[in-house]
C-alpha cells in the first residue's frame, strides 16, 4: 500500500516499529505522539493526546488507514480509572473519528490480556486449549476491561461506518536485545511465571508486520485475530509446561514447543507468520 497511514502511540516499542515498517517500504507516515518525537522516520508527526478530537482530527488528515497503539499497555502503574478511562477514550476517539473521515481501513492493538489470567486479581483457570476468538473472557482488572470495551468500540465502527477493523490480541512483546532475553531466562529458570501467557510472545518487528498486514485483511469486516511466535519463549516441551501448570485443562496434543493458541486465522486472514524466532537456549 502506499496511501498515508496514521500511527497513534508511535513513540512506543511497538508504535516505532510500525513507523519504520512503514517507511521502510515507501509509505507516507502520521506519527501521533504525546511528547515531541525527533527521531521517528515518519514524515509528519502531530503531537498530542489521542482523547483530543482536535488533535486526532488533525492527525487524520490526508489519512487512508489507521494503526491505533495509544494505550497504557498495562494495569501495574496506574489507577485502574486511568487505564480504563484513558485506553477506552482514546479508542474510541480515534476509531470514530476516523470513521466520520471515511477512513475505510483501521488496525488497533488488542491484547492477549484480554484472556484475564495476566493480570488476574482472583485464581483463575484456562477452560480449554488452545486459546482462539471465542476464548471465554475472564476479566479482573481494568486493562483487560479496556481491551474488552475496545474491541466492542471496533464492532459499533464497523456497523455504524462500513469500515473493516482488524484486532490482534498480542502477547508479550520484545526485542533480542531489549526485554527477550530476561524473559527466556525467566521461563527457563522458573516456568511457572510465563503460565498465566502460555509462555507467548512476539518481537517487535513481527508485532509491526502483523499490524501493518492488518490494513490489507482477505475479506472485509470486522475481525479478532491472536498473533504470536509460533514457539514458546520457554525450552521446555509444551506438553510438560502444560502438564505441569495447567493440568487438566482439555486440550490436543502440542509438538516441541508449539505455543498453544491458534494462529491458523491470522494465517487465513492476514497472511502472517512470524518472521523472528528468538533463539531459546
Amino acid at each position: 500500500m502506499s496511501a498515508r497511514v496514521l500511527v497513534t502511540g508511535a513513540a512506543g516499542l511497538v508504535g516505532s516499529a510500525v513507523v519504520r515498517h512503514l517507511s521502510e517500504r515507501g509509505v507516507p507516515v502520521t506519527a501521533l505522539v504525546l511528547e515531541p518525537a525527533t527521531d521517528l522516520p515518519a514524515d509528519r508527526v502531530v503531537v498530542g493526546d489521542a482523547r483530543d478530537p482536535e488533535v486526532v482530527d488533525e492527525a487524520l488528515r490526508d489519512a487512508e488507514g489507521v494503526i491505533h497503539l495509544a494505550a497504557i499497555p498495562h494495569p501495574n502503574s496506574d489507577p485502574p480509572e486511568v487505564v480504563f478511562g484513558l485506553n477506552t477514550q482514546a479508542t474510541f476517539t480515534v476509531l470514530d473519528h476516523a470513521g466520520r473521515a471515511g477512513v475505510g481501513k483501521m488496525v488497533y492493538a488488542s491484547s492477549y490480556a484480554i484472556c484475564g489470567l495476566p493480570f488476574a486479581r482472583i485464581p483463575l483457570r484456562l477452560p480449554y486449549l488452545p486459546m482462539d476468538a471465542d476464548f471465554p473472557l475472564q476479566v479482573t482488572d481494568a486493562y483487560a476491561l479496556s481491551k474488552r470495551v475496545d474491541e466492542t468500540t471496533a464492532e459499533m465502527i464497523a456497523l455504524r461506518y462500513g469500515a473493516t477493523l482488524v484486532g490482534l490480541r498480542m502477547p508479550f512483546i520484545g526485542t533480542p536485545d531489549d526485554r527477550l532475553p530476561k524473559m527466556a531466562a525467566q521461563h527457563r529458570d522458573d516456568p511457572i511465571r510465563g503460565a498465566a501467557d502460555v509462555w507467548s510472545y512476539l518481537d517487535a518487528r513481527d508485532a509491526a508486520r502483523a499490524l501493518v498486514a492488518g490494513l490489507t485483511p482477505s475479506r472485509p469486516g470486522n475481525h479478532v485475530l491472536y498473533v504470536a511466535a509460533p514457539r514458546t519463549l520457554a525450552p521446555q516441551p509444551t506438553e510438560w509446561l502444560l502438564d505441569h501448570f495447567h493440568p487438566g485443562v482439555p486440550r490436543p496434543h502440542f509438538a516441541g514447543r508449539s505455543v498453544p493458541i491458534d494462529l491458523e486465522p491470522a494465517r487465513d486472514l492476514l497472511g502472517f507468520t512470524a518472521a523472528y524466532p528468538y533463539e531459546v537456549r
